[in-house]
């Protein structure tokens, strides 16, 4: 029975091949096909890979087929409107209607069920305000920074060139420069792409130096000046780990370092390309401080800060101390959640490994309460920022402004197809496919980009004015409720209690970080052993 199919195929084949030789060539119609799976069949029994396919020849390629058809399905006629994965159905819409400048409304109600656990929203106020004259752009840049960035609250997260395709990159900064804000590069350099239409650019610096190596991979200072002082660079970026996949570097086979890839990450064609777990400029808290200090005068005193997805605490902590002891403090600091991630990446990373975007932005913001720093220090926050409210919640927990990836990849067309990786994007956005790039128009496309910042910038300012806030700056914890049982909410102010200004150097044993905080040391990341 296992083999009957394959043998109905054949003889079908056989049959329908005799009456073309025999009777007229229009058979060949029918035949063809019929003989075509034969021989497949033959070549799913011999193989030697496969264990379905040689038991079940043929027949056993449904399961492939069904498996490569599956998250079309899932999404467009199982999935509902509020159940997808990564983003729902709702969220990409939001971005999809809010890129194109039309009006976010939906009729009959939420579809959210108020009840489950651990939803939210935001309390309003009976003298709501207007809205109408909030800043929404806001200066990067401590005491020891002499050329601040004005920028918006609301920028394209890290994406490098290689993990996008050129038209994508090209795209983005033209939208960004039509919007008034800033691109990070990622870690793969500043290619040609990105400064083709002058957007303002933060540039990412990784554990590769990408764009400012030596032939070793060790950082090279004069070619990070030749590309840091670019007026187009607004911002320097140390990237200590990312959200998809914290702790854990990445190969570029050589296979796929083109001419272009090359000229931007400062490699030679063909050549593999390495991104350590770690970086070699610095091995302690007290040496990664003065490298942003030295940073910071190759750039011209532009702004400088780090990227990371919060890991160890204890380590956190110790680059406060480094702060206190070199007296060298960033600019800013860049928490990315795990729920972000662009390009491919180990499963058990993404699910198992690095703190969520809310538990880090709170240990960021509470290790800079707690150690007298966050009147000088800005804080960004990455991590699936598509909607107001989420953009809301960020910035009451803290953050000074937000970085989105995948809501920008949205607004180029993206349908979450999930090939990222496989060359094979059917949108034309990470893929280096001509053909495929073809779909994406850079001018449409660029208008659709800057549209979704304007609108999604505007929901966070109604949002915050529908909470009596003049500026979205002025939520605080206690305007968003969370449910924490069938018949009980709280705000995130009794939820996450803040430390107070300094607290650390003075009382920190009174604080929920005491521990962390003692053991904590700015000549090593490693944490102290334990007094006896």
């Amino acid at each position: 029975m296992r083999y009957l199919p394959f043998l109905i195929i054949a003889l079908l084949a056989a049959a329908l091949s005799a009456l073309a030789l025999l009777h007229a060539p229009w058979w060949w119609i029918g035949g063809a096909p019929f003989l075509l799976l034969t021989v497949l069949g033959i070549w799913d029994f011999v193989q030697p890979s496969h264990t379905l396919m040689r038991n079940y020849p043929v027949i056993a390629r449904i399961r492939w087929l069904s498996e490569s058809l599956r998250p079309f399905v899932q999404s467009y006629f199982v999935e509902g409107d509020t159940e997808g994965k990564p983003f729902s159905r709702e969220e990409r819409a939001l971005v999809y209607r809010r890129s194109k400048n039309i009006e976010g409304v939906q009729p009959f109600g939420s579809e959210l069920d108020f009840r489950a656990p651990d939803v939210e929203w935001l309390e309003h106020s009976i003298a709501a305000r207007s809205g109408k004259d909030a800043n929404i752009r806001l200066d990067i840049g401590g005491p020891q920074c002499a050329k601040p960035y004005s920028a918006s609250i609301y920028n394209i997260s890290a994406m490098s060139f290689g993990s996008l395709g050129a038209r994508a990159i090209e795209t983005l900064n033209l939208g960004a420069r039509l919007g008034g804000f800033a691109q990070d590069t990622g870690e793969g350099g500043i290619s040609k792409y990105h400064r083709k239409h002058g957007g303002d650019l933060i540039w990412e610096i990784g554990s590769g130096y990408f764009g400012c190596r030596n032939q070793d991979g060790s950082f090279d200072p004069e070619a990070f000046k030749a590309r840091a002082v670019s007026d187009q660079v607004k911002m320097i970026e140390i990237k200590l780990s990312q959200g998809a996949k914290p702790g854990h570097g990445g190969v570029l086979p050589g296979s796929k370092v083109t001419a272009e890839i090359a000229e931007a990450r400062g490699v030679e064609i063909g050549e593999e390309c390495v991104s350590p777990a770690a970086h070699s400029a610095f091995s302690t808290p007290a040496e990664m401080m003065e490298f942003i200090a030295q940073l910071r005068e190759l750039s011209g005193g532009k702004p400088v800060g780090f990227k990371l997805c919060v890991g160890r605490r204890v380590e956190l902590f110790a680059l406060m101390k480094a702060m206190q002891s070199t007296g060298v403090q960033p600019d800013f600091i860049v928490v990315d959640g795990k729920e972000g991630g662009t390009g491919a990446a180990p499963a058990e990373f993404m699910d198992s490994v690095g703190s969520p975007l809310r538990e880090g932005l709170i240990a960021v913001r509470d290790a800079l309460i707690g150690s007298g720093y966050r009147d000088t220090v800005r804080i960004g926050a990455a991590g699936k920022v598509v909607t107001g409210v989420r953009f809301a919640t960020n910035i009451a927990l803290g953050a000074d402004w937000c970085n989105s990836a995948r809501g920008f990849m949205f607004s180029l067309g993206c349908v979450q197809s999930m090939l990222c990786d496989t060359n094979h994007c059917p949108t034309g956005i990470t893929t280096h496919d001509p053909l495929r790039q073809r779909g994406l128009v850079v001018e449409d496309k660029a208008k659709r980009v800057a549209a979704f910042h304007e609108n999604t910038v505007q929901a966070l300012v109604h949002m915050a004015a529908a909470a009596g806030c003049d500026h979205p700056h002025e939520l605080r914890p206690e305007h968003v409720m969370r449910r924490v049982g069938p018949d009980r909410a709280v705000s995130l102010r009794d939820l996450y209690p803040q430390v107070r200004s300094g607290q650390f150097w003075d009382d920190a044993g009174a604080t929920p970080y005491g521990r962390e905080w003692a053991a904590a040391t700015p000549d090593s990341f490693h944490a102290l052993a334990p007094a006896a």
